[in-house]
């Protein structure tokens, strides 16, 4: 007999709701929520496939221990100890940053991950952290960070009522939103051009965004920057500077009208190839719209200067007066953010507070460049011990992190590494301990990172659909566990974790004059807290500590835990508003548009000016039904147009012989790869496209249906060498690469 079970879609941003139908304790079925109040039943190809997702037979079910040089099915008890007596002599003998630990994409959606790595990044004490954020979007952190003195102040477009709408590097309609939280992200860009809004779209590539678009500019891959440079300058030059209401808050407006002189429209075009026409034409209508909003996203993230595109695209909300007001872009406030804090100065950003040991890379939000990861393994310097053992939590970096080969050799030297994922993946085959979480039916769901990024201010959560499966341990469990190990607790309570993480939340809390448990005593406030398990109660302690919450009492009605249980297709909490100067933490308390990192990397654009590649360059693409390299081993999600060739332009196929669905050796700095080539005119001249997260063709691995069909792994024509100086990110985007077609056929 089949039921139906409310859950909320781990598998991209959307965060949409679904409803699942559940044959035992198999799910058989899923379509969307139509009343959830975030996505109103919208759904995607990969959340309609969540049951194949879910039930994918190649998911391990136990963990697996390395014995004999041979990874082997153990218990949980067995796993654990191997997890301690593996973790706890490097650390004893060489100190906590010989240990390194990898987080991957997955961490933000799930609740473990959202609830316990920082918990075990805090108790460990280890420098050597590094996650898929510099690999994707840490220019946005950075950028952020230094303007508003906050990382995670990162403002998102009104979608639902701009009327005018700039994307550059973004693709919504493959990748359903990113560092913008947006179920149905197509349907509200037909909405506002239904409205009779004007979206504009800047991308080498003709999209299916780009397609929808009233305006697409096909600019020259890695100069993003440079555009968004020449349309500041454009506003200044042209007398379109209107901060509006902004202008109390917002300090070093002139400094940046003097920082950019030089970038006219004529002096970037040719390195754009964008004439100096439609740059003032893209600065006008943007200053002209009534409200308009400029979002950016991977691609103007990955490039040579994404730090400075990020930050560009916030100057040109600021300068348009857009930032902080409806129809513009708008900082969302999550029912789990901290108690508000009165406006005032704060702490400021910091980046650098300490370097990577061997090419002495900066820290950026506590992390180093994922692209250091193999070097702080395979090399020794006089700086510290190198990395001697790993945990990797959701993360496969040998297909994400750029030259995979490297990595692959490093991690085998390892004296000891620990994964914890479902499957037994490229980077996961090197782990001495697999530790594998449920499926996400058998998991609760709150998106405690996307609700911070969200375009409507909402709350849901989903208790698990299906029951723990006999035999397999809850992934809060699994990490608990993980960090007693690691911290040499080993044997005790996994509760105790997050007794601890309440205990320590509640004593900061009763202290803090701006809390709404000022004054209380701790275990009183603790006693009320309520939940089946110690995620649920850190959860409702969040809730009600948060700006919706109750308080523990003192704002009747105010959001709990209780209260979310009842409203299972969620809770509305209302539009995004402007809250500045709120969400300000900058040590003046306002906007600083011109921050010194910023100042002094501008130099390097302006030389960018002057250069220009000959050859072809590489970008990289998403579909649809793919979130990097998790879903390749589903067959409903690959196959078809989901495939990993390389897009070429007819006359660059032309000129170098290439013939469609032949293949071609792509070559790079880092590598070559060898794929058959795609003839399309849906790119710019000189540009070709790999997809990210293929090249599963490595032994040892689990994963039959991807290896059936593997494709390359596009990273390893990078020798990672080439990054964004401010945040450390990889360059994925506009890297010199040569084509050269092949007789012999795939």
């Amino acid at each position: 007999m089949s039921r139906t079970a409310l859950r909320i879609c781990p598998l991209c941003e959307a965060t949409c709701g679904l409803t699942l139908t559940i044959e035992g304790t198999r799910v058989t079925g899923a379509r969307g929520d139509r009343e959830d109040v975030f996505s109103r039943g919208f759904i995607c190809p990969k959340g309609a496939s969540f049951g194949a997702v879910d039930g994918d037979p190649d998911r391990l079910r136990t963990p697996l221990v390395r014995r004999d040089g041979e990874l082997r099915e153990a218990t949980w008890e067995e796993a654990f100890d191997a997890v301690a007596a593996g973790l706890r002599p490097v650390v004893e003998r060489y100190g906590p940053h010989a240990v390194g630990v990898v987080l991957g994409n997955p961490n933000v959606h799930t609740m473990a991950g959202a609830l316990y790595p920082q918990v075990l990044l805090g108790a460990l004490g280890t420098r050597s952290v590094f996650t898929a954020s510099t690999v994707d979007q840490m220019p946005k952190h950075v950028s952020c960070g230094l303007l508003y003195g906050d990382a995670n102040a990162i403002p998102v477009p009104d979608l639902d009522h701009t009327d005018h709408l700039l994307l550059i590097g973004a693709n919504p309609l493959e990748s359903n939103g990113s560092l913008c939280t947006a179920a149905d992200f197509p349907g509200k860009l037909k909405a506002l051009r239904a409205r009779g809004g004007t979206l504009t779209v800047i991308d080498p590539r003709r999209t299916r965004t780009a397609k929808l678009a009233d305006r697409h500019i096909a600019v020259r891959p890695g100069t993003d920057a440079l555009l968004l440079a020449a349309m500041t300058y454009v506003l200044f030059d042209e007398r379109l500077v209107d901060l509006g209401e902004l202008a109390p808050h917002v300090q070093g407006v002139d400094e940046v009208r003097a920082q950019v002189r030089d970038f006219t429209p004529e002096a970037v075009a040719e390195a754009c190839d964008v004439t100096a026409d439609e740059i003032r034409a893209l600065a006008r209508e943007l200053a002209a719209a009534p409200t308009a909003a400029v979002y950016g996203r991977i691609g103007s993230c990955t490039v040579p200067h994404g730090t400075l595109a990020s930050w560009l695209v916030d100057v040109l909300n600021i300068l348009t007066g857009n930032l902080d007001r409806p129809g513009g872009a708008l900082f969302p406030q999550a029912a789990t953010d901290r108690t508000p804090r009165p406006a005032g100065p704060g702490r400021g950003f910091a980046l650098g507070r300490w370097h990577s040991r061997v090419s002495q890379y900066p820290e950026a939000k506590g992390e180093l460049p994922l692209s250091a990861l193999a070097e702080e393994i395979d090399t020794a310097t006089a700086e510290g011990e190198p990395i001697r053992a790993l945990i990797a939590v959701a993360s496969n970096p040998v297909l994400s992190a750029p030259d995979g080969a490297r990595l692959d050799k490093a991690l085998d030297s390892l004296d000891f590494m620990v994964s914890v994922d479902p499957y037994l993946n490229e980077t996961a085959r090197h782990a001495d301990v697999v530790l594998p979480p449920p499926p996400p039916s058998q998991s609760p769901h709150h998106d405690f990172a996307f609700n911070t990024l969200a375009v409507r201010n909402q709350v849901r959560y989903s208790r698990p659909a299906i029951p723990l499966e006999p035999g397999r341990m809850a992934e809060t469990e699994i990490l608990a566990r993980l960090i007693l190990a690691a911290t040499g607790m080993h044997g005790a309570d996994p509760a105790a974790v997050d007794t601890m993480v309440i205990d320590q939340t509640l004593a900061k809390a009763v202290k803090d004059p701006n809390s709404p448990v000022h004054g209380r005593d701790p275990g009183e406030v603790a006693d009320r807290l309520t939940g089946d398990t110690g995620p649920e109660r850190r959860l409702d302690m969040m809730l009600r500590l948060g700006p919706y919450g109750d308080g523990f009492g003192v704002r009747p009605g105010g959001l709990t835990l209780q209260q979310l249980l009842a409203h299972p297709h969620g809770i509305d909490l209302g539009p995004l508003t402007s809250r500045l100067p709120q969400p300000l933490k900058t040590r003046s308390g306002k906007v600083e548009l011109l921050p010194q990192p910023i100042a002094d990397d501008l130099p390097r654009l302006r030389q960018a000016m002057g250069e220009r590649a000959d050859g072809l360059v590489l970008v990289g693409r998403r579909h649809l039904r793919s979130n990097n390299s998790w879903m390749h081993n589903v067959p409903a999600l690959t196959g078809g147009t989901n495939r990993c060739t390389l897009h070429i332009h007819p006359e660059d196929a032309e000129r170098l012989g290439v013939v469609d669905g032949a293949p071609v050796r792509v070559k790079g700095a880092g590598g070559e790869v060898t794929a058959p080539a795609e003839i399309t005119d849906g790119l710019r001249r000189g540009v070709v496209s790999l997809p990210h997260g293929w090249g599963h063709d490595r032994p040892g691995t689990r994963l039959n249906h991807a290896s059936a069909d593997p494709g390359v792994n596009v990273n390893q024509l990078l020798d990672g060498s080439l990054l964004d100086p401010l945040s450390g990110n990889a360059v994925l985007n506009g890297v010199p690469v040569e084509v050269t077609a092949l007789s012999a056929p795939l």
